[in-house]
């Protein structure tokens, strides 16, 4: 017992130190705990020995792992991106396979070794790229929907592998036979549980969820999959699928978005055990003796694999610009390679020397991945010309959008202040036109008729092809200060008499803003504190002039007052709070969707605690729209919301 102790006291500091220097030097903590596996495990220090327990527990990481891919599975999303994700992804992961295979081959290889060693290269890190992502804002760009399409794909073919690479163990006598019952079982399985599992799992939850009872709640999605899991295991497949399978089920019900945020963190500490038992694998020695072969590999990862999607890319129809920077992003290895790295060594189908080779190339790999990403946007510059001509597109639908507006209002960024603001223009009648890089976003709000369009607000072409030289005003919405900064230089620049309004989070950069030339800076954290005082000086007897006259005073000396204050725990929480807010969400309707031919008041979305603030019909937008409102195929129905609300909503509104 003290040994266990200790071994999990120094497992958990060096955890801890290691992923906070990793956080510092912005890396995706995914790479720290492979490198603790790597020092403290038997190859290296020897800190942490191997052990069964270990390494059956970190399964574990890999099946909520699976888990959280299944509750994100989608099938609307699916359907709108498929031929991104069946057609390149499918290519990608079927053409990696057969190089690998043919290589493998040459190479005095067995045929199952190079099945199961092209499954494992060809995925790539959906925990690095996405990241990446996110922080760079180019999760909706074009090349950023291509990325997450085929990191979709090969999220799904996981779940075949994990049943091929077991069966490709079991030999030639019998590898048909073998191969054929493994599928019959996944095949039945899957087949039972989405048909009869979904009638059963959503009163249940119901029920469940009935006694508002966290902890309860909790214990029976740990149920759910775990129970899976087991009864897959049971039929020799994997875990890992078993999970799979629990996640698209509760995906397909009200409760995913909560069951996400109950999830997280298990997943995330077993996820972190599981790289580290991945690190522990890896024999520095081995690397050694084996350093061209690692290097060979390396290069296949990073260079062969990033050219052939690249070129796979262009042939779908895409700009040059965009293939590259989508080959460069999946150019690497990814944590469900070494899923099926795992598995492969676990059934005895590789021998040690080619897992040893394997694991260190696609941890180099995933090492350089954050590298080459950060400076792809160098190498598409230097190499495609064509990128103005798509940046000159953008600014030409913009400047079409802009063509007909005068005296108008630029609103940049559309999030939930651009749209509340763009709402209360509409009111008094103030035209405006919205900027945002979201696409999917844009695409929701244009298709309820809403007058955004896509564009980065930060870029003087586009500022200027939205009108910049006719407005009447320009609007900062976003608590971004480098980029509003680039709007003020260009707006500055540009239009020196043009009043410009900046949203900020505090007061930190009050005066960098105003330096910058912005007219009026918005804290929204001081502008939330004036109005908490100045309800509770009104319900105070304090007269409402003089509560007006304090509030003007503060503001005319730019927030003296409330500048400064005791920092605690709790001064993050406004950073947070817009995830819990309501938002809002369109839903077109078809003909046979269950809501045509309803009134708004036989659909009682309000029972669901979601309201619906506009009826758009034959590009005519209804605002307010009444309970007697008949709702008619073709229809787009904007509700606004909570995350879960808002699916149940639109599962009424679907399919009853």
């Amino acid at each position: 017992m003290h040994n266990t102790l200790q071994l999990v006291l120094v497992l958990l500091a060096a955890a801890v130190l290691v992923v906070t220097l990793f956080r510092s030097l912005r890396l995706p903590p995914l790479l720290a705990y492979l490198l603790v596996g790597i020092v403290m495990g038997p190859h290296a220090l020897g800190w942490v020995p191997e052990s069964d327990d270990t390494t059956y527990l970190a399964e574990f990481g890999v099946v909520f792992l699976m888990f959280s891919i299944g509750l994100e599975f989608s099938l609307p999303q699916l359907k709108t991106m498929r031929s991104i994700v069946f057609g390149l992804g499918g290519a990608q992961v079927l053409l990696t396979m057969a190089l690998v295979l043919a290589a493998s081959m040459a190479l005095g290889l067995s045929w199952q070794v190079g099945v199961a060693l092209g499954g494992v290269l060809a995925m790539s890190s959906t925990a690095i790229v996405s990241k990446l992502l996110v922080e760079r804002v180019e999760l909706h760009t074009r090349h950023g929907r291509e990325i997450v399409g085929v990191l979709l794909f090969q999220d799904l073919a996981v779940v075949p592998l994990l049943v091929l690479i077991p069966a490709l163990a079991a030999g030639d006598h019998n590898l048909g036979w073998t191969m054929a019952e493994a599928f019959f079982k996944a095949a039945l399985l899957l087949s039972v549980l989405l048909v009869f599992g979904q009638r059963l799992l959503r009163p249940w939850l119901h029920l469940v969820a009935g006694h508002k009872t966290s902890e309860l709640f909790m214990l029976n999605v740990l149920l759910v999959t775990l129970g899976l899991a087991y009864l897959t295991d049971l039929a020799g497949l994997s875990l890992a699928l078993g999970a799979f399978l629990a996640g698209i089920l509760i995906s397909e019900t009200e409760y995913r978005y909560q069951v996400e945020a109950d999830i997280k963190p298990f997943r995330d500490v077993l996820l972190g055990l599981f790289f580290v038992t991945i690190g522990m694998l890896l024999d520095l020695r081995a690397v050694a003796d084996n350093l061209a072969w690692v290097m060979g590999l390396l290069a296949f990862l990073v260079v062969v694999k990033a050219v052939m999607i690249a070129i796979l890319s262009r042939i779908s129809g895409s700009e040059l610009s965009v293939s590259i920077r989508t080959g460069l992003a999946l150019a690497q290895g990814g944590e469900f390679g070494f899923v099926l790295l795992s598995l492969a060594g676990g059934v005895h189908l590789m021998d040690e020397r080619i897992l040893q080779i394997c694991l260190s190339a696609m941890l180099i790999s995933m090492l350089v991945a954050p590298f080459i990403i950060q400076h792809s946007e160098f190498l598409v510059r230097k190499l495609c010309s064509g990128e103005w001509v798509n940046r000159a597109r953008e600014v030409h639908e913009i400047a079409v959008k802009s063509a007909a507006s005068s005296e108008h209002v630029i609103v940049c960024g559309y999030g939930r202040s651009g749209q509340n603001l763009a709402r209360l223009l509409e009111k008094e009648g103030i035209v405006f036109i919205a900027l945002d890089h979201d696409v999917g976003r844009v695409r929701a709000a244009a298709v309820a008729g809403e007058s955004v369009v896509f564009g980065d607000a930060g870029r003087r072409e586009v500022l200027m092809a939205a009108g910049l030289n006719r407005a009447k005003a320009l609007v900062v919405t976003y608590a971004d200060t480098k980029s509003s900064l680039r709007v003020l230089h260009h707006a500055h620049e540009l239009r020196p008499d043009l009043p410009v309004i900046v949203r900020t989070l505090d007061d930190t950069d009050l005066e960098k803003l105003r330096d910058a030339g912005a007219t009026e800076i918005v804290p929204e954290v001081l502008e939330g504190s004036l109005m908490l005082a100045s309800h509770t000086l009104m319900l105070l007897g304090v007269p409402f002039g003089r509560v007006v006259k304090r509030v003007r005073q503060v503001r005319e000396a730019r927030y003296s007052l409330l500048r400064g204050f005791f920092h605690g725990v709790t001064d993050q929480d406004y950073e947070l709070s817009e995830k819990v807010q309501p938002r809002l969400h369109t839903v077109a309707l078809g003909e046979g969707s269950a809501a045509v031919g309803k009134t708004l008041a036989e659909l009682d979305l309000d029972s669901l605690l979601v309201r619906v603030t506009a009826v758009r019909r034959r590009n005519i937008r209804a605002l307010e729209p009444q309970p007697e409102t008949l709702l008619q195929a073709g229809d787009v129905v904007v509700l606004m919301g909570a995350p879960e609300d808002l699916a149940a909503a639109e599962m009424r509104l679907l399919q009853g």
